[in-house]
This record gives structure tokens, C-alpha cells and sequence, in this order.
């Protein structure tokens, strides 16, 4: 069902062993409820991996290799043995944590044979690592049908201009991930067009927000933030989405700083709020209340701009219908009138000629 990469080949997985790790437990709950609430609308069943711990992101792999690999194998290997041949970590760093362990475990020599001793547990390396991206592009059929019959109008989402942001850690090293272009990818700009969302050409998609320097050098990331949603904005977004919790919280918490400077804020939503406010689920349920710059007036002038939308195009359907029967009519006339004018014409030619012999 996956390639070599985690990426979904040919079948939709519709049953994930689901790894939320510490953000999505913490900082970012919102990325947890907005997830869930999607997934259970598409179909899509989550079943936490038991007894999970900390992938080690971000320093645990900066500090020994072998602790780098051994901290997200050993979840890897929670999902395993409880059946699942795919997981899903959300957050960008463990989902490129999980995903680097897989690969290291598979390539590099004698690694595999040291596992089961160092996790105490049977560990075959089997499980594949999805990240929301992957999992979200493999249903853009199913988010356009829906979003297509109008089930839900009005979708807010359709027409917003909005910026795909994805980092350093979804696309990149692509020997680990290897599932979009790590330049110009295009998974997250699938997904908001699949929403009905218009996507923005724009040059800092994967630019680096400042990582986990949040707390150490705040003045790189405030720096590092501002550049990307300024040119952001220079290039017609009114949101930015993301899927990353260290990215959202970069841009999302420190704007209060940046408005110091004159910077408007701008509202920074996980790709699975996207999606789920395109197929009508509640706001509260995506968690979008939970953000630092508030979403609230965002989604009013969303929603108004949703409802002017189908009211014009109510008005333009129902005037398209009056000229539809008014052409009808003025076919039906002018085939009523066909008969009596074949007769005039037939009788004008039996008539003597007014000009012959007396």
C-alpha cells in the first residue's frame, strides 16, 4: 500500500496507528482535534500507539546517533506489534525523526540486528511513516467530491488566497522523506486547491521559521517569522497554513512581538483546520479558538464572503434560468407562427398577377 518512502501508492489506508507525540499533546492540541475530527470524516481511523514516547526531537539525535535511532524505533515498534503497518505522526520533527530511524534501521550496517536488544522487544522494521500531508493527498478525491456536491455550502475556503508553508522538516532531507519536490513541493497546495482554496505562488514555502531557536534567540525567529509572512502577504495570502507545530507556533505566538513593529497580523492555520472548515465541520471542533492571533474575525469575513458568494450565484442561476425561458418562449412562439406564415405564402402565389392582360 506505501513505497519505500511512506507515500500512498495505490490504495487509500483508511486504519493508521496514530503517533501524536509530545506538541500534539501539548503546545498544539489544536493539530490533534482538527486531525481527528478530519479523519473520522473521511473514514479514517486513529488508534493512538500505545505507550508511546518522546521521538527526541529535537535534540536527542544531535546528542548520540544511536539514542537518536533508538527513541522513535522503539514506537515504530509499539505499532508494530499491535498490528499496524502504517503510522501517522503529524508533527513535521517527529514524523522526519520516525521516518530517519526507519531508514537508518534498513541501511545502515548491524543497526537492525542491535534493536530488539536495546528496545527489549521484537522489532522488524515494518511499519510505514506517513505525516498529515501524505495522508490528506491520498483522500483529495474524496475532500473534492464532497466539497464539488455542495453538501455544506457555503465552504468558506473556496476562492481564499492561501500560502502553503512547509518548513525545513515535512519535504526534506529527501532521502527521508522523498514524497514532493524539497524545493517546490506541492502536496499542501493540492490539498487547499482540493478545498476549493487558491494557492499563492510565493518564495519562502520552505524557508526556515527559526526552529527550535524559539526560546533561545528570539530575535532570529522574530526576524525569520516577519520575512515569511510579509512576502507572504506581498504575494496576496490571507492566511498561512502549515503542518508543523513548531512552525505554527513560531508564526503564530510571536506576532504579537512583530505587531510592535507594524505588522498586521495574519492568521497561520494547520492544513487539517483547511480541510475541515471546506467540509463544513465546527470551528470549535477544529480547535481554531485555541490560536494566538485570533482566527475569529478571519473566519466572519470568510463566511460573509461565503454567503454573498451563493447568494450571487443563486441570482445568476435564477437569471440564467429566466433568459433560458424566455428563449424557450420566443421559440415556441415562432414555431406557432410557422404554420400561418407557409399559408400566407401559399396563398400570395395562387393570387392572379395584378400586373397581367386585363
Amino acid at each position: 500500500m506505501s513505497d519505500a518512502t511512506g507515500t500512498v501508492a495505490s490504495a487509500r489506508i483508511t486504519d493508521y496507528a496514530y503517533y501524536p507525540g509530545c506538541s500534539l499533546h501539548g503546545t498544539s492540541k489544536e493539530f490533534d482535534e482538527s486531525l481527528r475530527a478530519v479523519a473520522a470524516e473521511l473514514g479514517v481511523g486513529l488508534t493512538e500507539v500505545t505507550d508511546w514516547n518522546c521521538c527526541g526531537a529535537s535534540s536527542g539525535h544531535t546528542t548520540d546517533h544511536l539514542l537518536g535511532v533508538a527513541l522513535p524505533a522503539r514506537n515504530l515498534a509499539m505499532a508494530e506489534s499491535q498490528g499496524f503497518a502504517d503510522v501517522i505522526a503529524p508533527c513535521a520533527a517527529c514524523y522526519n525523526r520516525l521516518a530517519a530511524a526507519r531508514l537508518a534501521v534498513a541501511e545502515e550496517e548491524g543497526l537492525a540486528e542491535k534493536m530488539p536488544d536495546i528496545l527489549g522487544r521484537a522489532f522488524g522494521n515494518t511499519v510505514q511513516v506517513h505525516n498529515a500531508l501524505t495522508m490528506l493527498k491520498a483522500f483529495i478525491p474524496d475532500i473534492e467530491a464532497d466539497v464539488a456536491a455542495g453538501l455544506r455550502e457555503p465552504n468558506p475556503i473556496k476562492g481564499v488566497k492561501l500560502a502553503s508553508y512547509y518548513g525545513c522538516l515535512l519535504v526534506r532531507p529527501v532521502e527521508v522523506c522523498g514524497y514532493d519536490d524539497p524545493e517546490q513541493p506541492t502536496s499542501m497546495d493540492d490539498i487547499v486547491a482540493a478545498c476549493g482554496g487558491e494557492t499563492v505562488d510565493w518564495d519562502y514555502k520552505v524557508e526556515c521559521c527559526g526552529g527550535s531557536f524559539s526560546v533561545s534567540r528570539t530575535g532570529s525567529v522574530l526576524r525569520l517569522g516577519r520575512a515569511i509572512i510579509e512576502n507572504a502577504r506581498h504575494h496576496g495570502a490571507e492566511a498561512i497554513v502549515v503542518a508543523c507545530p513548531l512552525c505554527h507556533s513560531n508564526l503564530d505566538l510571536r506576532q504579537a512581538a512583530m505587531a510592535e513593529r507594524g505588522a498586521e497580523p495574519m492568521p497561520i492555520l494547520f492544513v487539517t483546520q483547511v480541510v475541515g472548515l471546506a467540509l463544513g465541520l465546527s470551528p470549535v471542533d477544529l480547535g481554531l479558538a485555541r490560536h494566538f492571533v485570533d482566527t475569529e474575525p478571519f473566519l466572519a469575513g470568510l463566511l460573509r464572503r461565503a454567503e454573498a458568494r451563493v447568494i450571487e450565484e443563486q441570482r445568476l442561476k435564477e437569471e440564467a434560468a429566466a433568459k433560458a425561458a424566455a428563449r424557450a418562449e420566443k421559440q415556441k412562439a415562432a414555431k406557432k407562427a410557422e404554420p400561418a406564415a407557409v399559408a400566407a405564402e401559399a396563398a400570395s402565389e395562387e393570387s392572379p398577377d395584378a400586373g397581367g392582360d386585363a
